[in-house]
């Protein structure tokens, strides 16, 4: 039996094609949220509460907003905002602070669909591209009117390549959607959290 050229397969499967460019949108937003994440990461969370809090009770507020402006993270973000806000009613401002904790969640959510798009279609393409192979095997079976694995090789190969395919693009962006959803709600709490805090900080009345 002739050997299976599976780089020719890659050509010839219009299925495979989609699936290498799934696999690569996978990548580059995978990607791009790691990097967005870790830029998002405030790794001395404490020794940043314990400075604002410093500032803030030495009444020196310019100070805060500079140094706040300087850190680009949610916390970060949503400290400088409420500083911004202080002067506002008590209700007013943890209304206004909510908002701001709902628009920091929509961007660390920020392409995170794609991922999970990827990781919810993927392996459909890949049974597409099964099914498309097998009946392939079938027709060149029908079409060389004599048995044996050498006609049908091919094709059953694409169908199983195609089926491999799939997975190995799903599984990798559903364990890497998971992953960033879970810090996405960690970070989410953390917010709210320090939200309640930062309120008594400042001393809205």
């Amino acid at each position: 039996m002739e050997n299976i050229n599976y780089l020719a397969i890659l050509k010839e499967s219009f299925t495979l094609i989609i699936l290498l460019f799934c696999s690569v949108l996978s990548v580059t937003f995978a990607f791009e949220r790691w990097w967005f994440f870790r830029k998002a990461r405030l790794k001395k969370v404490d020794e940043f509460l314990a400075h604002i809090s410093g500032m803030l009770k030495d009444g020196k507020i310019d100070k805060a907003l500079e140094y706040t402006s300087k850190i680009d993270s949610p916390l970060s973000r949503l400290f400088h905002y409420a500083l911004e806000h202080r002067e506002m009613p008590r209700r007013d401002l943890e209304e206004l602070l909510a908002t701001k904790r709902q628009e920091e969640r929509l961007s660390l959510e920020r392409n995170l669909g794609v991922l999970g798009t990827m990781g919810n279609i993927a392996p459909f393409i890949g049974l597409f591209g099964t099914v498309v192979g097998i009946i392939k095997a079938f027709r060149d079976l029908a079409l060389s009117g004599t048995g044996g694995p050498t006609v049908v090789a091919k094709g059953i190969a694409e169908a199983l390549v195609a089926t491999a395919g799939g997975l190995a693009v799903a599984i990798p962006a559903v364990i890497i959607y998971n992953y960033f959803m879970r810090r996405t709600k960690v970070i989410s709490s953390e917010l709210e959290i320090f939200s309640a805090r930062l309120v008594i900080m400042i001393g809205s009345k």
